[in-house]
Order: structure tokens, then C-alpha cells, then sequence
């Protein structure tokens, strides 16, 4: 019994590391053959995409910069980063407002934030290219921040409030007694015990606004404030030619993605967990 218990643990032990190491293959196989065609010239990119290339030639990186690439990394991490802080610190007051504190209809708030999970971008698109217009908005940074934080905002409600929940309310009394007001409660106790499931919502928000194409093609017409998806589409439509060049602006595009998710890989797993399973 106790053999065949040890086998049959050795068996499915070998195919989950069997699955695992092909999911892995699946997902750096793409990233690791971008990169190395970024590295090509056309000749050798049509000629054998899947071999390596013969030389590293770093001038398409140096290429893919120089024709657009730069400016609109720079635009992105601007927009990113502003609309994430903006998303997060709301989405977190409000959460702790629906679960902290004592208000009348808390509830029916909750249903119309959440509601807002259920709207479709593309069904509110028309009007809001209209009242951007009407706005004097349109075609600028201001309408991708107000854009990509009313849009995150029910969700990242969802998940910090979810996480909000399981903390001690003798957490808020003992703060009341000590003389620390709502406020302070909340950004020197409350929030710094949420790190963990801050840090998820960060980094789903920084995925979501960095890849997001829709918003960015409709309301950003101009050079100037046109993010990566759209101008990598543009680096393909003018120089479609030269396709290393444009892997290797995909490879520029997709590494800071990479190394967030690598730095805090911890903190998203456990704020998810933690957040989601409650």
C-alpha cells in the first residue's frame, strides 16, 4: 500500500513539473523568439525566422528609439503611472469608507460602483468622444487619465475592499482611543497593512493601461500624446518594411511589463489570494 501510494505520488509529482515546464515554454518561447528576431536584418527574419541571428545587431533597438519608440515609452510610463496612483488611492478610500465606516445607503453605493464592472467601454465610447469634445478634452493627456481611473476604479474597489474586510475592526477602536482621526487611521494603520493587495492592484491597473488600444486610439489622435500600442502600430504602418526594427520596439514595449510583475510577484500572488478568496 504504501508503494503503490509512492508511486502513484512520483507519477503525478512528474506531470505537474511536466506541465508546468511546458507552460513555461509557452510563455517565454514568444518573448525569447521576439527578442532574438529584433536582432536580424529582413533577410535572415524571412529566410529562417526560427534561427538565431547571425550577428547582434543593436542599431534596430537604436532604430526603433529614434523613430518613435522613445516618445511614446516616455507618454505611456506618464500616463501609466499617474492613472494608477489616481485609481489606487481612490479605489482604497472608498473601500475603506464601504467597509470602516458607518454611512447611510452603503450598500446601494457599493451596487452603483460595482455596477460600473459590468460597463463595456466600447458601449460608452460615442458619448464620451462627444462630451470630450464638448470638453475642450479631446486629443489630450487629461482624457486618457480621467479615462483609464473611472474605468479601473469599481474594480480595484473590489478587490481592496474584499481585503479590507478581514481586518480587525478592534484595528479602527484602538486608533479612536490613541486620538488618530479617519484620516490618519487610514494612511498610517489601514493602508499599510493593505500592502499586499495594494501591490496587486498596482500592477493589474500598470498591465491594463500599458497594453489598453482602444481608448488610446480613439482619443489620442495626434503624435503627441499617442501611448506604445498605438505608435508601435504606427512603426509598423510607416516602416513596415523592417520588421526587426518593429519586434525590437515590441521588445522595448514589453521588458518594463516583465520586470514589474518579476519585482513584485509576491505581493500579487498573496494580495489575490488573500483578497479573492476571502
Amino acid at each position: 500500500m504504501v508503494k503503490r501510494t509512492t508511486v502513484l505520488g512520483v507519477i503525478g509529482s512528474t506531470f505537474v513539473w511536466a506541465f508546468l515546464l511546458a507552460l513555461t515554454v509557452v510563455v517565454l518561447y514568444p518573448l525569447l523568439w521576439m527578442t532574438l528576431n529584433g536582432f536580424k536584418t529582413n533577410a535572415e527574419l524571412f529566410g529562417n525566422p526560427f534561427a538565431l541571428p547571425v550577428e547582434l545587431r543593436w542599431e534596430n533597438y537604436a532604430n526603433a528609439w529614434n523613430r518613435g519608440v522613445g516618445d511614446y515609452l516616455t507618454m505611456s510610463a506618464l500616463v501609466t503611472i499617474t492613472s494608477t496612483i489616481a485609481t489606487v488611492f481612490i479605489g482604497a478610500w472608498a473601500a475603506y469608507g464601504l467597509t470602516r465606516i458607518k454611512i447611510p445607503l452603503s450598500r446601494t453605493i457599493l451596487i452603483i460602483i460595482l455596477a460600473g464592472l459590468m460597463l463595456a467601454p466600447t458601449v460608452a465610447l460615442i458619448p464620451l468622444v462627444r462630451m470630450f469634445q464638448a470638453m475642450g478634452l479631446y486629443n489630450t493627456f487629461w482624457a486618457l487619465l480621467i479615462l483609464y481611473t473611472a474605468f479601473r476604479i469599481p474594480f480595484t474597489v473590489f478587490l481592496i475592499r474584499a481585503y479590507m474586510m478581514d481586518l480587525p475592526a478592534q484595528i479602527d477602536e484602538a486608533a479612536s482611543v490613541d486620538g488618530a482621526s479617519r484620516a490618519r487611521a487610514f494612511w498610517q494603520i489601514i493602508l499599510p497593512m493593505c500592502k499586499p493587495i495594494i501591490v496587486s492592484t498596482v500592477i493589474l491597473n500598470v498591465l491594463f493601461t500599458w497594453n489598453e488600444y482602444l481608448f488610446a486610439m480613439v482619443f489620442t489622435s495626434g503624435g503627441d500624446f499617442q501611448t506604445l500600442p498605438v505608435g508601435l502600430t504606427n512603426l509598423m504602418a510607416k516602416h513596415g518594411t523592417e520588421y526587426p526594427v518593429v519586434f525590437a520596439g515590441m521588445v522595448m514595449a514589453a521588458a518594463p511589463m516583465v520586470l514589474l510583475f518579476l519585482v513584485g510577484q509576491r505581493y500579487f500572488i498573496r494580495g489575490l489570494a488573500d483578497g479573492i478568496g476571502k
